[in-house]
């Protein structure tokens, strides 16, 4: 739970479902048909927009589903912000996974290499980011990316970036 930032701006390869524009996100029925066409279950899931704020409510399968919706839609072009109120069986807000911002010049295998010393290891977070991403070599700047087994403080200290409160601990 909490308030996660994005980028504003994002790049031309971010999804832009119908009814988003650069400083607001879509109406709420795009946004959760952006999401079933990812294959995520949201008929448990109520989604609020106002301007560029996406808040989301409602229960969810899994801690890894919770994620990857969050970071669905904070992706998505128009969202500057999202407040996360999903909840989950298994998550754990002490324990999130580490999130990392893609930057101009990243690979999966680089990103696996920063963060867990082995570049072979950019499959994990090619598969911890699926639906999203479908294919391991389109990630674009500014993109935020799930990296499962990560601690929130060796994520912070990757290009100086400072991870949200609710992460941060």
């Amino acid at each position: 739970m909490g308030i996660f930032d994005f980028f504003k701006g994002k790049s031309k390869a971010a999804p832009a479902p119908a009814g988003a524009t650069d400083t607001s996100a879509a109406p709420a029925e795009s946004l959760l048909k952006e999401l079933e066409g990812l294959g995520f279950d949201v008929s448990g899931v109520d989604l609020e927009v106002a301007g560029d704020k996406v808040t989301l409510n409602g229960a969810v399968n899994s801690r890894a589903e919770l994620e990857k919706i969050v970071l669905a839609v904070g992706n998505t072009k128009g969202v500057a912000q999202v407040e996360n109120n999903l909840i989950a069986p298994d998550y754990d807000p002490e324990q999130p996974s580490g999130v990392h911002i893609v930057v101009a010049g990243d690979t999966l295998w680089k990103i696996a290499q920063e963060h867990y010393g082995d570049g072979n290891r950019f499959q994990e977070i090619f598969e911890a980011n699926k639906p999203m991403l479908s294919d391991p070599d389109k990630i674009y700047p500014g993109q935020r990316l799930r990296i499962p087994g990560a601690s929130p403080a060796a994520v912070a200290s990757a290009g100086g970036w400072a991870p949200p409160s609710e992460i941060a601990g």
